[in-house]
């Protein structure tokens, strides 16, 4: 998709949305804190987020996130159930769909890895300044277990423009 022209942003029209990548988030809800991770390379190097990745050919999100989980935290995570999804617009021409999982516990402790440093955070304290722009519109809902679907387009880490649709959205 080509760039996005800043007087386009608050018009863009999702109808035929397609995403260029699709990825997974997983975070761990549990005793009244929130499993994060410092990524420590890819998209969103540095920034404060929750383990996940990019969705391989033939492979489920699930399933995704599952792996993607084992991957960066070399634990597996408990009782994943999807909360929603994400779509991102960037305005270089970028897009990508993300599937949000929340889970209730893992086996074992996680582990820092080469590509995530992981942190129990208290609920009332995330970070969010530290964490994509968009994460302050849509985690809380996360937090509540209501399902979700929000729309974003970003100028590299900016957010320009966001909408939700109905909170009660099914996976």
């Amino acid at each position: 998709m080509a760039p996005i022209e800043s007087a386009d942003r608050a018009t863009f029209d999702w109808t035929g949305w397609s995403p260029q990548e699709v990825a997974t988030l997983v975070f761990i809800v549990r005793d009244g804190q929130i499993l994060l991770i410092r990524k420590k390379r890819g998209i969103g190097a540095g920034k404060i987020n929750g383990p996940g990745g990019r969705v391989e050919d033939g492979e489920d999100a699930l399933a995704c996130a599952a792996r993607e989980f084992e991957e960066e935290l070399l634990t597996r995570p408990i009782g994943l159930v999807w909360a929603g999804d994400l779509r991102f617009q960037f305005t270089s021409g970028f897009s990508m769909l993300v599937h949000v999982y929340r889970g209730d516990g893992v086996e074992g402790e996680p582990c820092e890895t080469e590509e995530a440093s992981p942190m129990w955070v208290n609920l009332g304290e995330i970070p969010y300044d530290a964490m994509w722009a968009d994460d302050r519109f849509w985690m809380p809902r996360m937090l509540r277990r209501e399902t979700f679907r929000g729309s974003f387009i970003l100028d590299d880490d900016r957010l320009v423009h966001h909408f939700f649709e109905s909170s009660d959205a099914t996976g």
